[in-house]
């Protein structure tokens, strides 16, 4: 069996000894094993599929994977609550890469929603409501976290800000909030980490809202770089020249060594977040 916590190398090793056609992956451990494939020596040509969740797959992975692995990636997105949606292996390879799937059940519903639980219109990014046979209806003995978590009709709030593409399929724009609040304009911390690991340089990326005296909040890339490390300017000329809108090119860029991750290889944003902002803020003053 694979372990997220075995090296890259012990498990094409042990891919190619019990020929494993199928696995599981978190977002960070399959960064490792592309940068580890290139190099091994190991033959895991009889690994077909790659099934990815727990963190939202950023695009500029998600397409590294076919050339680099000679697999297909199956994107997966759920929650403990209920929902469960994932790309089908039929699936054309735009989907395969931009979108988290489509539902397992099609007696599943979604509702996507504006801040004042006002459905959005159609290709619009809003919260993501959701009811079904398997998803939860209520929380036992918490009438408080009801209140917060479900509507008066019965749809759960999941927490996620996604919009439907004209095929029925996710796409997940991360948690709302991971969305930064720049002097009144939102920023996907999603879209902008997808930009920056499009940088040949860039191991990995998480965006994160700092405090800002005049802004609000503004943005800071943390960065774990490949390689040489980059500079920071030459990585907001990358950013700004792949066609973002100027005020989502990133504040500011601090470069780290890692990330903080849960028990299952996934990184912590809440907590990430948390500890950068403590250690900005105590440094500013």
């Amino acid at each position: 069996m694979l372990s997220t916590s075995s090296s890259p190398e012990a498990c094409f090793a042990l891919i190619e000894k019990e020929q494993v056609s199928f696995t599981s992956l978190v977002p960070p451990l399959l960064l490792l094993w592309l940068e580890a494939a290139p190099k091994s020596n190991h033959d895991i040509s009889s690994l077909k599929v790659i099934q990815v969740g727990g963190a939202k797959l950023i695009p500029e992975v998600a397409k590294r994977v076919k050339p680099v692995l000679n697999v297909t990636v199956q994107q997966v997105f759920g929650m403990a609550e209920g929902l469960v949606n994932y790309t089908r292996l039929e699936d054309d390879i735009d989907t395969i890469i931009e979108t988290q799937g489509r539902p397992i059940s099609p007696d599943d519903e979604l509702l996507i929603v504006d801040d004042n639980d006002v459905p959005v219109a159609k290709g619009e990014s809003g919260h993501l409501l959701t009811r079904g046979p398997y998803t939860i209806r209520a929380y036992h003995n918490n009438p408080q976290a009801n209140l917060r978590s479900f509507t008066e009709d019965g749809y759960y709030r999941t927490g996620d800000i996604v919009r439907l593409n004209e095929n029925g399929y996710l796409i997940v724009q991360g948690r709302a909030g991971d969305h930064i609040n720049r002097a009144g304009e939102k920023i996907s911390a999603e879209e902008v980490e997808d930009h920056l690991l499009s940088h040949p340089q860039v191991f990995d990326a998480a965006v994160v809202s700092i405090p800002d005296e005049y802004l609000g909040e503004r943005s800071c890339a943390f960065i774990i770089p490949k390689g040489e490390k980059p500079r920071a300017a030459d990585l907001k000329k990358w950013v700004r020249e792949r066609g973002i809108a100027e005020f989502k090119v990133p504040d500011q860029i601090v470069f780290v060594d890692a990330f903080s991750e849960t028990a299952a290889g996934k990184i912590s944003r809440k907590t990430l977040r948390a500890q950068l902002r403590a250690e900005i803020i105590q440094q500013a003053h």
